[in-house]
């Protein structure tokens, strides 16, 4: 093969793998719509013209970053759903509890921090029905999350039989890939628009980000005249 052939493949790949990594890092409009119409059961986004965005946090609760969390909500007048990991739960029920009389709400983000699409069926309802039953304790749950985003038409039925809805997200900054809060916060405030689900990480290293980005991002959401609200509220609105 010569040098010239070799170098024009060499540019095609790249150009394909470069585009590839465009639509995961920066998906349009169009394939989000597209992959809400695939799985009307799943969540992605909210179709309205209100200035109303929902922010979820998962891996909660966490007895450093969580606490700071709340106190940067409150502040800002902002409300969020917390998917928490129920294992995480344990030592942290004041957490929960104050999450819940401030408004926020909570969801299941299953009992550990895994890949929920590795799961066996069966074990996908077991540990889907021992986080319901912690999260229970604190208030009404109904929205679920898969471990790393991934989910299959097993586990939704699975959902629907335990009158859970699955919500995924439209603004999703790759927080636990990408180190930088200078990338999830322009990230963030560059792909927000009305009925945006947002969807950032809590816990340690994540936690800390979190709150770097929020104290950032809350008031320039704000400035924009956007409202954060819970995903119920904002599923509500778009009706």
């Amino acid at each position: 093969m010569g040098f010239l052939k070799r170098i024009i493949i060499a540019t095609i790949v790249l150009t394909i793998l470069l585009i590839a990594v465009g639509l995961v890092v920066f998906p349009p409009n169009w394939l989000l719509t597209a992959l809400a119409r695939r799985s009307p059961s799943v969540i992605y986004f909210v179709e309205t013209t209100e200035p109303v965005v929902a922010l979820t946090i998962d891996d909660g609760p966490d007895p450093v970053s969580t606490v700071k969390i709340l106190d940067l909500l409150v502040r800002h007048q902002a409300k969020a759903t917390f998917f928490l990991i129920s294992q995480h739960v344990a030592g942290n029920e004041a957490i929960v509890r104050r999450s819940v009389s401030e408004g926020h709400e909570l969801a299941n983000h299953m009992t550990t921090d895994e890949p929920t699409i590795k799961l066996e069926s069966a074990e996908f309802e077991r540990q889907l029905v021992e986080a319901h039953q912690v999260l229970t304790r604190f208030s009404e749950v109904r929205w679920f999350r898969p471990g790393s985003g991934w989910y299959n038409e097993k586990m939704l039925s699975i959902l629907g039989k335990y009158g859970y809805h699955c919500a995924l997200g439209s603004v999703y900054p790759f927080d636990p890939q990408i180190p930088s809060a200078w990338f999830i916060r322009h990230y963030v405030l560059r792909k927000v628009r009305p009925g945006s689900i947002i969807v950032l990480h809590d816990g340690g290293s994540r936690g800390k980000r979190t709150i770097e980005v929020l104290t950032k991002i809350l008031p320039e959401l704000k400035k924009r005249g956007f409202r954060l609200v819970t995903l119920s509220e904002l599923v509500k609105i778009g009706k």
